[in-house]
Protein backbone atom coordinates (compact mmCIF):
# COMPACT_ATOMS: atom_id res chain seq x y z
CA UNK A 1 0.00 0.00 0.00
CA UNK A 2 1.25 3.39 -0.46
CA UNK A 3 2.31 5.72 2.05
CA UNK A 4 4.06 8.27 1.09
CA UNK A 5 3.41 10.11 -2.65
CA UNK A 6 5.22 12.89 -4.24
CA UNK A 7 4.18 14.25 -7.23
CA UNK A 8 6.53 17.57 -9.32
CA UNK A 9 7.90 18.69 -6.16
CA UNK A 10 9.87 22.07 -7.12
CA UNK A 11 10.98 24.65 -3.98
CA UNK A 12 13.04 27.48 -3.97
CA UNK A 13 14.71 28.98 -0.84
CA UNK A 14 13.86 33.39 -1.16
CA UNK A 15 16.39 35.09 -2.78
CA UNK A 16 18.68 31.68 -3.39
CA UNK A 17 20.10 32.67 -7.35
CA UNK A 18 22.32 31.16 -9.04
CA UNK A 19 23.17 34.33 -11.21
CA UNK A 20 21.49 37.28 -11.95
CA UNK A 21 19.38 35.90 -14.33
CA UNK A 22 17.48 32.70 -13.06
CA UNK A 23 16.22 31.76 -9.46
CA UNK A 24 17.94 28.53 -8.18
CA UNK A 25 15.16 25.95 -6.61
CA UNK A 26 16.73 23.69 -4.11
CA UNK A 27 14.33 20.63 -5.37
CA UNK A 28 13.23 21.08 -9.18
CA UNK A 29 10.05 18.75 -10.34
CA UNK A 30 11.15 15.62 -7.69
CA UNK A 31 8.83 12.88 -7.92
CA UNK A 32 8.28 9.59 -6.45
CA UNK A 33 6.32 7.26 -4.53
CA UNK A 34 7.17 4.58 -1.03
CA UNK A 35 5.25 1.91 -0.20
CA UNK A 36 4.38 0.44 3.74
CA UNK A 37 7.28 -1.07 5.40
CA UNK A 38 9.88 0.34 2.79
CA UNK A 39 13.70 1.38 3.97
CA UNK A 40 14.72 4.23 1.68
CA UNK A 41 18.42 5.76 1.99
CA UNK A 42 18.67 8.75 0.23
CA UNK A 43 22.06 10.42 -1.24
CA UNK A 44 23.89 12.53 -3.05
CA UNK A 45 26.68 15.72 -2.09
CA UNK A 46 26.38 17.97 -0.01
CA UNK A 47 24.13 20.53 -1.24
CA UNK A 48 21.78 18.18 -3.28
CA UNK A 49 18.71 18.82 -1.56
CA UNK A 50 18.24 15.86 0.45
CA UNK A 51 17.89 18.06 3.64
CA UNK A 52 15.34 20.05 1.94
CA UNK A 53 13.16 16.96 0.50
CA UNK A 54 13.07 15.80 4.31
CA UNK A 55 11.81 19.02 6.14
CA UNK A 56 9.43 19.77 3.34
CA UNK A 57 7.56 15.99 4.28
CA UNK A 58 7.14 17.17 7.77
CA UNK A 59 5.43 20.42 7.50
CA UNK A 60 5.98 21.69 10.83
CA UNK A 61 9.69 22.05 9.96
CA UNK A 62 8.86 22.78 6.26
CA UNK A 63 11.59 25.94 5.44
CA UNK A 64 10.17 29.36 4.11
CA UNK A 65 10.09 29.37 0.41
CA UNK A 66 8.55 29.19 -3.05
CA UNK A 67 6.75 25.64 -3.43
CA UNK A 68 5.08 23.61 -6.38
CA UNK A 69 3.54 20.40 -6.54
CA UNK A 70 2.09 17.70 -4.41
CA UNK A 71 2.76 15.65 -1.24
CA UNK A 72 0.54 13.36 0.05
CA UNK A 73 0.49 11.09 3.35
CA UNK A 74 -1.46 8.19 3.73
CA UNK A 75 -4.32 9.35 0.19
CA UNK A 76 -4.48 12.61 2.00
CA UNK A 77 -3.00 16.30 1.00
CA UNK A 78 -0.14 17.59 3.27
CA UNK A 79 -2.08 20.17 3.93
CA UNK A 80 -5.34 18.38 4.99
CA UNK A 81 -3.54 16.48 7.72
CA UNK A 82 -4.49 17.57 11.28
CA UNK A 83 -1.93 18.52 13.14
CA UNK A 84 -2.53 14.98 15.21
CA UNK A 85 -2.13 13.27 12.14
CA UNK A 86 1.31 15.64 10.89
CA UNK A 87 2.38 15.26 14.63
CA UNK A 88 2.54 11.73 15.50
CA UNK A 89 2.48 9.85 11.89
CA UNK A 90 5.30 11.40 11.27
CA UNK A 91 8.58 11.26 12.93
CA UNK A 92 11.70 13.00 12.64
CA UNK A 93 14.87 12.49 13.79
CA UNK A 94 17.18 15.31 13.51
CA UNK A 95 20.93 15.37 12.49
CA UNK A 96 22.48 16.73 15.68
CA UNK A 97 21.22 14.87 18.70
CA UNK A 98 21.51 18.12 20.93
CA UNK A 99 18.90 20.12 19.30
CA UNK A 100 16.30 17.62 19.94
CA UNK A 101 16.20 16.69 23.64
CA UNK A 102 14.10 19.25 25.12
CA UNK A 103 14.23 17.96 29.23
CA UNK A 104 16.76 17.22 31.69
CA UNK A 105 15.84 13.35 32.52
CA UNK A 106 15.56 10.42 29.83
CA UNK A 107 12.21 9.09 31.60
CA UNK A 108 11.12 12.60 31.12
CA UNK A 109 12.06 12.84 27.56
CA UNK A 110 10.67 9.77 26.49
CA UNK A 111 6.98 10.71 27.83
CA UNK A 112 7.43 14.68 26.45
CA UNK A 113 5.54 14.26 22.82
CA UNK A 114 2.97 11.68 24.62
CA UNK A 115 2.42 14.21 27.11
CA UNK A 116 1.75 17.03 24.55
CA UNK A 117 -0.31 14.71 22.99
CA UNK A 118 -2.43 14.67 25.65
CA UNK A 119 -2.06 10.27 26.03
CA UNK A 120 -3.65 9.31 29.13
CA UNK A 121 -1.11 8.66 31.81
CA UNK A 122 -1.72 4.70 32.47
CA UNK A 123 -0.94 4.39 28.27
CA UNK A 124 2.03 7.13 28.33
CA UNK A 125 3.69 4.65 31.54
CA UNK A 126 2.79 1.45 29.23
CA UNK A 127 4.46 3.36 26.10
CA UNK A 128 7.46 4.39 28.13
CA UNK A 129 8.13 1.42 29.76
CA UNK A 130 7.86 -0.62 26.10
CA UNK A 131 10.52 1.87 24.68
CA UNK A 132 12.57 1.45 26.84
CA UNK A 133 12.87 -1.80 27.25
CA UNK A 134 13.08 -2.38 23.61
CA UNK A 135 15.96 0.11 23.09
CA UNK A 136 17.88 -0.86 26.25
CA UNK A 137 17.73 1.99 27.84
CA UNK A 138 16.68 0.36 31.41
CA UNK A 139 20.26 0.88 33.07
CA UNK A 140 20.25 4.98 31.98
CA UNK A 141 16.28 5.40 32.48
CA UNK A 142 16.96 7.80 35.56
CA UNK A 143 20.04 9.60 34.25
CA UNK A 144 19.95 13.50 33.16
CA UNK A 145 20.17 13.80 29.18
CA UNK A 146 23.43 16.06 29.99
CA UNK A 147 25.12 12.98 31.07
CA UNK A 148 24.04 10.57 28.01
CA UNK A 149 27.09 9.87 25.05
CA UNK A 150 26.31 11.20 21.22
CA UNK A 151 25.10 7.81 20.58
CA UNK A 152 23.02 7.61 23.85
CA UNK A 153 21.70 11.03 22.94
CA UNK A 154 20.51 9.57 19.23
CA UNK A 155 19.12 6.52 20.67
CA UNK A 156 17.07 8.09 23.05
CA UNK A 157 15.67 10.63 20.34
CA UNK A 158 14.81 7.84 18.42
CA UNK A 159 12.92 5.94 21.15
CA UNK A 160 11.29 9.22 21.99
CA UNK A 161 9.66 9.19 18.56
CA UNK A 162 9.11 5.91 18.16
CA UNK A 163 7.23 6.14 21.22
CA UNK A 164 4.52 8.32 19.77
CA UNK A 165 4.03 5.20 16.98
CA UNK A 166 4.64 6.53 13.44
CA UNK A 167 3.56 5.28 10.56
CA UNK A 168 6.79 6.90 8.70
CA UNK A 169 10.20 7.73 10.20
CA UNK A 170 12.63 10.06 8.80
CA UNK A 171 15.97 10.37 9.67
CA UNK A 172 18.49 13.32 8.75
CA UNK A 173 22.05 12.03 9.05
CA UNK A 174 21.68 10.24 11.84
CA UNK A 175 25.13 8.71 12.58
CA UNK A 176 27.15 11.71 11.41
CA UNK A 177 28.21 12.53 15.09
CA UNK A 178 28.43 8.58 15.99
CA UNK A 179 31.15 6.72 16.63
CA UNK A 180 32.22 3.30 14.10
CA UNK A 181 30.64 1.12 16.80
CA UNK A 182 27.68 3.00 18.19
CA UNK A 183 26.50 3.95 14.08
CA UNK A 184 26.64 0.72 13.74
CA UNK A 185 24.47 -0.48 16.50
CA UNK A 186 21.95 2.49 15.72
CA UNK A 187 21.41 0.97 12.04
CA UNK A 188 21.10 -2.02 13.50
CA UNK A 189 18.48 -1.14 15.70
CA UNK A 190 16.57 0.61 12.29
CA UNK A 191 16.57 -2.60 10.67
CA UNK A 192 15.40 -4.24 13.60
CA UNK A 193 12.28 -1.18 13.61
CA UNK A 194 11.64 -2.02 9.77
CA UNK A 195 11.95 -5.82 9.90
CA UNK A 196 9.92 -6.55 13.49
CA UNK A 197 7.72 -3.60 13.66
CA UNK A 198 7.08 -2.98 9.73
CA UNK A 199 8.23 0.70 10.14
CA UNK A 200 8.58 2.58 6.53
CA UNK A 201 11.93 4.01 7.39
CA UNK A 202 13.38 7.14 4.98
CA UNK A 203 16.71 8.43 5.81
CA UNK A 204 20.07 10.30 4.13
CA UNK A 205 23.24 9.64 5.18
CA UNK A 206 26.66 10.18 3.88
CA UNK A 207 27.72 7.07 5.27
CA UNK A 208 26.80 4.53 3.41
CA UNK A 209 28.98 1.40 4.44
CA UNK A 210 26.40 -0.46 6.82
CA UNK A 211 23.52 1.73 5.18
CA UNK A 212 23.47 1.30 1.65
CA UNK A 213 23.36 -2.44 1.88
CA UNK A 214 20.24 -3.70 3.97
CA UNK A 215 17.83 -0.37 2.17
CA UNK A 216 15.21 -1.64 -0.47
CA UNK A 217 15.61 1.39 -2.55
CA UNK A 218 18.90 4.00 -3.30
CA UNK A 219 17.31 7.94 -4.02
CA UNK A 220 20.41 9.24 -5.63
CA UNK A 221 20.07 12.79 -5.80
CA UNK A 222 22.12 15.49 -8.18
CA UNK A 223 21.49 19.20 -7.97
CA UNK A 224 17.92 19.21 -6.74
CA UNK A 225 16.50 16.38 -8.92
CA UNK A 226 16.13 12.76 -8.73
CA UNK A 227 18.76 10.85 -10.38
CA UNK A 228 18.45 7.56 -9.32
CA UNK A 229 15.70 5.16 -7.82
CA UNK A 230 16.69 1.58 -7.41
CA UNK A 231 18.04 -1.20 -5.36
CA UNK A 232 21.12 -0.22 -3.81
CA UNK A 233 22.99 -3.28 -6.15
CA UNK A 234 21.23 -2.15 -9.30
CA UNK A 235 22.08 1.89 -8.19
CA UNK A 236 25.53 1.41 -7.34
CA UNK A 237 26.16 -0.65 -10.75
CA UNK A 238 24.28 2.08 -13.25
CA UNK A 239 25.31 5.49 -11.28
CA UNK A 240 28.94 4.37 -13.46
CA UNK A 241 26.98 3.97 -16.11
CA UNK A 242 24.74 7.43 -16.01
CA UNK A 243 28.36 9.23 -15.52
CA UNK A 244 31.74 7.59 -14.92
CA UNK A 245 33.08 10.61 -12.99
CA UNK A 246 29.98 11.43 -10.84
CA UNK A 247 30.87 12.49 -7.57
CA UNK A 248 29.10 10.25 -5.71
CA UNK A 249 30.84 7.25 -6.47
CA UNK A 250 33.13 8.08 -3.85
CA UNK A 251 31.11 7.96 -1.76
CA UNK A 252 29.93 4.55 -2.01
CA UNK A 253 30.18 1.02 -0.41
CA UNK A 254 33.74 -0.11 -0.25
CA UNK A 255 32.93 -3.00 -2.00
CA UNK A 256 31.23 -1.33 -4.82
CA UNK A 257 34.34 1.68 -5.11
CA UNK A 258 36.96 -1.21 -5.41
CA UNK A 259 34.45 -3.36 -8.21
CA UNK A 260 34.33 0.54 -10.13
CA UNK A 261 37.88 0.97 -9.37
CA UNK A 262 38.80 -2.05 -11.30
CA UNK A 263 36.17 -1.92 -13.85
CA UNK A 264 35.08 -5.43 -13.36
CA UNK A 265 31.56 -5.33 -15.24
CA UNK A 266 31.97 -9.01 -15.42
CA UNK A 267 31.49 -10.08 -12.57
CA UNK A 268 28.65 -9.79 -9.98
CA UNK A 269 28.09 -6.46 -8.39
CA UNK A 270 29.57 -6.13 -4.62
CA UNK A 271 27.80 -4.48 -1.45
CA UNK A 272 28.47 -5.58 1.31
CA UNK A 273 32.47 -6.91 3.19
CA UNK A 274 31.93 -9.88 2.47
CA UNK A 275 30.49 -9.67 -1.53
CA UNK A 276 33.74 -7.70 -1.65
CA UNK A 277 35.57 -10.95 0.25
CA UNK A 278 34.05 -13.58 -2.33
CA UNK A 279 34.43 -10.73 -5.05
CA UNK A 280 38.69 -10.36 -4.44
CA UNK A 281 38.71 -14.29 -3.66
CA UNK A 282 37.06 -15.32 -6.87
CA UNK A 283 38.71 -12.94 -9.70
CA UNK A 284 42.21 -11.57 -8.02
CA UNK A 285 45.66 -13.51 -7.03
CA UNK A 286 47.15 -12.99 -3.90
CA UNK A 287 50.94 -13.57 -5.38
CA UNK A 288 51.69 -10.22 -4.49
CA UNK A 289 50.56 -9.47 -1.14
CA UNK A 290 51.80 -6.06 0.62
CA UNK A 291 52.34 -2.91 -0.90
CA UNK A 292 55.37 -1.16 -0.35
CA UNK A 293 55.15 1.96 1.80
CA UNK A 294 57.77 4.96 2.60
CA UNK A 295 56.69 6.17 6.21
CA UNK A 296 57.63 10.15 7.20
CA UNK A 297 59.97 9.32 9.69
CA UNK A 298 59.23 11.80 12.80
CA UNK A 299 63.23 11.26 13.70
CA UNK A 300 65.17 14.97 12.96
CA UNK A 301 61.79 16.98 12.94
CA UNK A 302 60.50 19.89 14.97
CA UNK A 303 57.93 19.53 17.87
CA UNK A 304 54.66 21.48 17.12
CA UNK A 305 53.08 20.58 20.38
CA UNK A 306 54.07 18.73 23.19
CA UNK A 307 51.59 17.20 26.27
CA UNK A 308 53.22 15.57 29.10
CA UNK A 309 50.93 13.92 31.89
CA UNK A 310 47.80 16.11 31.15
CA UNK A 311 44.89 15.79 33.50
CA UNK A 312 41.81 17.76 33.64
CA UNK A 313 38.59 17.53 35.16
CA UNK A 314 35.26 19.70 34.95
CA UNK A 315 34.98 20.21 38.65
CA UNK A 316 36.59 19.45 41.65
CA UNK A 317 34.06 16.50 42.43
CA UNK A 318 33.97 14.96 39.38
CA UNK A 319 36.34 12.17 38.03
CA UNK A 320 38.99 12.94 35.22
CA UNK A 321 38.45 13.43 31.71
CA UNK A 322 41.98 13.60 30.39
CA UNK A 323 44.15 11.37 33.43
CA UNK A 324 47.94 11.30 32.20
CA UNK A 325 47.52 12.23 28.67
CA UNK A 326 50.60 12.10 26.44
CA UNK A 327 51.53 13.37 23.02
CA UNK A 328 53.72 14.82 20.65
CA UNK A 329 52.77 15.97 17.20
CA UNK A 330 55.62 17.02 14.68
CA UNK A 331 56.28 20.20 12.34
CA UNK A 332 54.17 18.72 8.82
CA UNK A 333 52.54 16.26 10.28
CA UNK A 334 49.16 15.31 10.64
CA UNK A 335 47.34 12.62 14.12
CA UNK A 336 44.28 11.26 13.77
CA UNK A 337 42.72 10.67 17.52
CA UNK A 338 39.78 8.00 17.16
CA UNK A 339 37.30 7.07 20.37
CA UNK A 340 33.99 6.49 21.60
CA UNK A 341 31.69 9.19 21.89
CA UNK A 342 32.20 11.38 25.34
CA UNK A 343 35.69 9.23 26.03
CA UNK A 344 37.09 13.08 25.78
CA UNK A 345 38.53 14.03 22.41
CA UNK A 346 37.30 17.22 22.03
CA UNK A 347 38.01 18.27 25.73
CA UNK A 348 41.77 16.56 24.90
CA UNK A 349 41.29 19.72 21.74
CA UNK A 350 40.20 22.00 24.08
CA UNK A 351 42.79 22.02 26.87
CA UNK A 352 45.77 22.05 24.07
CA UNK A 353 43.67 25.18 21.90
CA UNK A 354 43.97 26.75 25.73
CA UNK A 355 40.16 26.92 26.11
CA UNK A 356 40.37 24.87 28.90
CA UNK A 357 43.53 24.76 31.86
CA UNK A 358 44.42 21.67 33.17
CA UNK A 359 44.90 21.22 37.11
CA UNK A 360 48.46 18.86 36.23
CA UNK A 361 50.96 18.53 33.67
CA UNK A 362 52.33 20.46 30.77
CA UNK A 363 51.71 21.64 27.46
CA UNK A 364 53.82 23.89 25.32
CA UNK A 365 53.15 24.91 21.41
CA UNK A 366 55.78 25.93 19.02
CA UNK A 367 58.32 25.16 22.67
CA UNK A 368 56.61 27.69 24.34
CA UNK A 369 54.06 26.71 27.83
CA UNK A 370 50.44 27.79 26.30
CA UNK A 371 50.14 30.15 29.42
CA UNK A 372 53.03 32.25 28.33
CA UNK A 373 51.52 33.66 25.45
CA UNK A 374 50.19 36.91 25.58
CA UNK A 375 46.51 38.21 24.65
CA UNK A 376 46.08 36.73 20.99
CA UNK A 377 49.01 36.20 20.48
CA UNK A 378 48.59 32.44 20.32
CA UNK A 379 46.08 32.58 18.01
CA UNK A 380 47.14 34.92 15.00
CA UNK A 381 49.44 32.78 12.61
CA UNK A 382 50.49 29.97 15.59
CA UNK A 383 47.44 28.09 16.51
CA UNK A 384 43.56 27.76 15.41
CA UNK A 385 40.53 25.37 15.89
CA UNK A 386 37.93 23.81 14.35
CA UNK A 387 34.78 23.69 16.62
CA UNK A 388 32.77 20.17 16.77
CA UNK A 389 29.69 22.42 15.57
CA UNK A 390 30.89 24.56 12.84
CA UNK A 391 27.81 26.99 13.50
CA UNK A 392 29.41 28.21 16.46
CA UNK A 393 32.26 29.93 13.98
CA UNK A 394 29.69 32.24 12.28
CA UNK A 395 28.39 35.52 14.03
CA UNK A 396 27.57 37.83 10.82
CA UNK A 397 24.76 37.79 8.18
CA UNK A 398 26.88 36.38 5.27
CA UNK A 399 29.65 33.88 5.07
CA UNK A 400 31.99 36.68 3.12
CA UNK A 401 30.98 39.43 6.30
CA UNK A 402 32.22 36.27 8.60
CA UNK A 403 35.26 35.90 6.61
CA UNK A 404 36.23 39.69 6.25
CA UNK A 405 35.85 40.08 10.24
CA UNK A 406 39.10 38.39 10.01
CA UNK A 407 40.94 41.58 8.41
CA UNK A 408 41.46 43.27 11.74
CA UNK A 409 43.06 40.60 13.68
CA UNK A 410 45.20 39.85 10.42
CA UNK A 411 45.72 43.09 10.04
CA UNK A 412 45.34 43.31 6.35
CA UNK A 413 43.97 46.22 3.93
CA UNK A 414 40.40 45.57 2.31
CA UNK A 415 41.72 44.48 -1.42
CA UNK A 416 43.98 42.01 0.68
CA UNK A 417 41.28 40.70 2.38
CA UNK A 418 39.25 40.88 -0.69
CA UNK A 419 41.88 38.56 -2.44
CA UNK A 420 42.47 36.50 0.85
CA UNK A 421 38.54 35.84 0.70
CA UNK A 422 38.56 34.70 -3.17
CA UNK A 423 41.23 32.54 -3.02
CA UNK A 424 39.74 30.89 0.20
CA UNK A 425 36.24 30.45 -1.25
CA UNK A 426 37.79 28.51 -4.36
CA UNK A 427 40.08 26.59 -2.50
CA UNK A 428 36.94 25.45 0.09
CA UNK A 429 34.43 25.79 -3.56
CA UNK A 430 31.95 27.69 -1.65
CA UNK A 431 31.95 31.19 -3.86
CA UNK A 432 28.68 30.74 -4.83
CA UNK A 433 27.85 30.69 -1.14
CA UNK A 434 29.70 33.62 0.32
CA UNK A 435 26.63 36.00 0.42
CA UNK A 436 24.22 33.32 1.84
CA UNK A 437 23.80 33.49 5.65
CA UNK A 438 25.62 30.88 7.45
CA UNK A 439 22.32 29.24 8.88
CA UNK A 440 21.10 28.59 5.41
CA UNK A 441 23.50 26.50 4.08
CA UNK A 442 23.63 22.94 4.30
CA UNK A 443 25.54 21.11 7.15
CA UNK A 444 28.25 20.16 4.78
CA UNK A 445 28.18 23.36 3.23
CA UNK A 446 28.48 25.04 6.90
CA UNK A 447 31.04 22.64 7.56
CA UNK A 448 33.67 23.96 4.28
CA UNK A 449 32.63 27.08 5.13
CA UNK A 450 34.28 27.04 9.17
CA UNK A 451 37.42 25.32 7.90
CA UNK A 452 37.75 28.49 5.22
CA UNK A 453 37.46 30.72 8.21
CA UNK A 454 39.96 28.80 10.40
CA UNK A 455 42.47 28.95 7.62
CA UNK A 456 42.00 32.56 6.76
CA UNK A 457 43.92 32.43 10.06
CA UNK A 458 46.90 30.85 8.79
CA UNK A 459 47.87 28.91 11.51
CA UNK A 460 50.92 26.76 11.64
CA UNK A 461 49.03 24.16 14.10
CA UNK A 462 45.66 23.36 13.46
CA UNK A 463 43.10 21.08 15.80
CA UNK A 464 40.15 20.21 13.56
CA UNK A 465 37.02 18.41 15.36
CA UNK A 466 35.25 16.37 13.34
CA UNK A 467 36.02 18.19 10.07
CA UNK A 468 34.53 15.66 8.13
CA UNK A 469 31.19 15.95 9.78
CA UNK A 470 28.33 16.48 7.13
CA UNK A 471 30.08 16.90 4.34
CA UNK A 472 29.80 14.30 1.18
CA UNK A 473 32.77 11.95 -0.14
CA UNK A 474 34.10 14.08 -2.59
CA UNK A 475 34.35 16.89 -0.51
CA UNK A 476 36.25 14.78 1.87
CA UNK A 477 38.43 14.12 -0.68
CA UNK A 478 38.90 17.53 -1.65
CA UNK A 479 39.88 18.44 2.13
CA UNK A 480 42.11 15.02 2.15
CA UNK A 481 44.12 16.93 -0.60
CA UNK A 482 44.02 20.70 1.10
CA UNK A 483 45.44 19.16 4.33
CA UNK A 484 48.13 17.41 2.75
CA UNK A 485 49.02 20.62 0.83
CA UNK A 486 49.02 22.37 4.25
CA UNK A 487 51.52 19.28 5.66
CA UNK A 488 53.78 20.02 2.62
CA UNK A 489 53.98 23.71 3.69
CA UNK A 490 54.97 22.45 7.32
CA UNK A 491 51.37 23.06 9.14
CA UNK A 492 50.80 20.66 11.81
CA UNK A 493 47.72 19.22 12.05
CA UNK A 494 45.93 17.10 15.37
CA UNK A 495 42.43 16.08 14.09
CA UNK A 496 39.49 14.30 15.85
CA UNK A 497 37.52 11.86 14.21
CA UNK A 498 35.09 9.19 13.35
CA UNK A 499 35.68 8.70 10.27
CA UNK A 500 37.89 6.19 9.94
CA UNK A 501 38.18 5.86 6.67
CA UNK A 502 39.25 9.82 6.05
CA UNK A 503 41.72 9.34 8.97
CA UNK A 504 43.20 5.80 7.07
CA UNK A 505 43.79 8.33 3.76
CA UNK A 506 45.11 11.83 5.38
CA UNK A 507 46.90 10.66 8.44
CA UNK A 508 50.52 10.13 8.99
CA UNK A 509 49.91 8.71 12.58
CA UNK A 510 46.60 7.46 14.43
CA UNK A 511 45.62 7.40 18.05
CA UNK A 512 42.77 5.81 20.31
CA UNK A 513 41.38 7.94 23.08
CA UNK A 514 40.13 5.28 26.09
CA UNK A 515 39.69 5.13 29.62
CA UNK A 516 40.60 9.14 29.43
CA UNK A 517 44.32 8.93 27.61
CA UNK A 518 45.55 7.78 24.32
CA UNK A 519 46.40 4.55 24.74
CA UNK A 520 48.85 3.97 21.45
CA UNK A 521 49.83 6.40 18.32
CA UNK A 522 51.20 4.32 15.37
CA UNK A 523 50.57 4.39 11.68
CA UNK A 524 47.65 4.06 9.75
CA UNK A 525 49.14 0.81 8.36
CA UNK A 526 49.40 -0.75 12.01
CA UNK A 527 46.50 1.21 13.65
CA UNK A 528 43.94 -0.28 11.00
CA UNK A 529 45.33 -3.54 10.13
CA UNK A 530 45.50 -4.65 13.85
CA UNK A 531 41.88 -3.50 14.37
CA UNK A 532 38.43 -4.85 14.39
CA UNK A 533 36.20 -2.27 14.88
CA UNK A 534 38.21 0.92 14.36
CA UNK A 535 39.30 -0.12 11.00
CA UNK A 536 38.18 0.35 7.52
CA UNK A 537 35.76 -1.36 5.59
CA UNK A 538 38.65 -2.01 3.15
CA UNK A 539 40.78 -3.72 5.41
CA UNK A 540 37.47 -5.64 6.36
CA UNK A 541 37.59 -7.07 3.17
CA UNK A 542 41.26 -7.54 2.06
CA UNK A 543 42.91 -8.86 5.41
CA UNK A 544 42.27 -12.44 4.68
CA UNK A 545 44.44 -12.12 1.13
CA UNK A 546 46.43 -8.88 1.30
CA UNK A 547 48.38 -7.65 4.49
CA UNK A 548 48.65 -3.91 4.79
CA UNK A 549 45.62 -2.44 2.42
CA UNK A 550 43.92 -0.04 4.63
CA UNK A 551 42.41 2.12 1.80
CA UNK A 552 39.97 1.64 -1.56
CA UNK A 553 42.95 2.45 -3.53
CA UNK A 554 45.20 0.23 -1.53
CA UNK A 555 43.06 -2.90 -2.38
CA UNK A 556 42.57 -2.08 -6.14
CA UNK A 557 46.07 -1.34 -6.04
CA UNK A 558 47.51 -4.92 -5.59
CA UNK A 559 44.45 -6.47 -7.18
CA UNK A 560 45.83 -4.85 -10.81
CA UNK A 561 49.27 -5.88 -9.26
CA UNK A 562 48.13 -9.50 -9.00
CA UNK A 563 47.02 -11.77 -11.90
CA UNK A 564 43.65 -11.42 -12.89
CA UNK A 565 41.40 -14.51 -13.36
CA UNK A 566 39.03 -14.37 -16.02
CA UNK A 567 35.51 -16.08 -16.05
CA UNK A 568 33.49 -16.72 -18.72
CA UNK A 569 30.50 -14.29 -19.85
CA UNK A 570 29.96 -10.89 -19.32
CA UNK A 571 27.74 -8.67 -17.56
CA UNK A 572 26.78 -4.96 -18.55
CA UNK A 573 25.30 -2.25 -17.25
CA UNK A 574 21.48 -1.84 -17.83
CA UNK A 575 21.92 1.57 -19.20
CA UNK A 576 24.14 0.09 -21.90
CA UNK A 577 21.69 -2.34 -22.99
CA UNK A 578 18.30 -0.69 -22.93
Amino acid sequence: MELLKVENLTFTYPKQAKDTSRIAPALEDVSFEIQEGEFIVVCGESGCGKTTLLRLLKKELAPAGDITGKIWFCGVEQEQLSEREAACDIGYVLQNPENQTVTDKVWHELAFGLENMGVPTPVIRRRVAEMACFFGIDDWYRKKTTELSGGQKQLLNLASIMAMQPKLLILDEPTSQLDPIAASDFINTLVKINKDLGLTILLTEHRLEEVFPVADRAFIMDKGKMLLMESPREAGRDLKCLNADHKMLLGLPSALRIYHGLDARDAECPLTVRDGRNFLEEYYGNEINRLHRETDSTQGKKITMRMKDVCFRYEKDLPDVLDGVELAVYEGEIVSILGGNGSGKTTLLSVISGTYKPYRGKIEVFGKRIHKYSGKELYVKNLASLPQNPQTVFIKMTVREDYDEIRHVMGYSEAEMKEKIEETAELMGIGHLLDRHPYDLSGGEQQKAAIGKVLLLQPRFLLLDEPTKGIDAWSKMQLQKLLKELKQKGISILMVTHDVEFAAGVSDRCGLFFDHEITSVDTPEEFFCNNNYYTTAANRISRQRYENAVTCEDVIELCRQNVRIQKEGKRTCRKETA
